[in-house]
């Protein structure tokens, strides 16, 4: 039996989203001159993208952005990586993206390779958090809060035509 696929947010409810969520981290992060925007592969990343485009629109902050990689499914029996090296990143100010915010382990296994040098501080920014927390992982930039059930099933889809769903 499909599910329900019910329309949460359509495209410019997205992007007017991630313009606030940008205005945002520039706001708490203005004194910097380069932020790291580290986004969980997949749409977290593809979230990291977009709210780095916003971010050189409205500051004058310089933005790295860096992919990582972290196996959703078994998070504590595989490696956590970056498609950068650690050592460009150390006493930098980091945000750590991804795009729905369920329980916090992803992010929480996100944030260890930053754990292994000096940061200046590690953020979290989400699209949807679904407030579902069995980690101690809270966002400091949230696009949408949902209440939701844990056998639902939020889907983000980022790019030409971006929506929330929810199953």
């Amino acid at each position: 039996m499909m599910s329900q696929k019910n329309l949460v947010l359509e495209d410019a409810q997205v992007r007017q989203k991630i313009r606030r969520m940008a205005y945002e981290i520039f706001e708490n992060n203005f004194d910097e001159k380069i932020i790291v925007l580290a986004g969980v592969a997949g749409q977290g990343y593809a979230l990291a993208q977009l709210l780095e485009k916003e971010l050189l629109n409205i500051s004058p902050l310089q933005v790295i952005t860096a992919k990582v990689m972290v196996d959703k499914e078994a998070p504590q029996k595989s490696d956590v990586s970056l498609d950068m090296n650690l050592d460009d990143l150390k006493k930098k100010a980091i945000v750590l993206i991804d795009d729905v915010l369920n329980t916090g382990r992803t992010l929480a296994y996100g944030m260890k390779p930053f754990l292994s040098i000096e940061v200046k501080k590690i953020e979290v920014a989400v699209l949807v958090n679904r407030s579902h927390p069995l980690f101690p992982v809270q966002p400091n930039y949230t696009g949408y809060e949902l209440s939701t059930t844990l056998t639902d099933h939020v889907e983000v889809v980022l790019g030409k035509k971006s929506a929330v769903y929810l199953h």
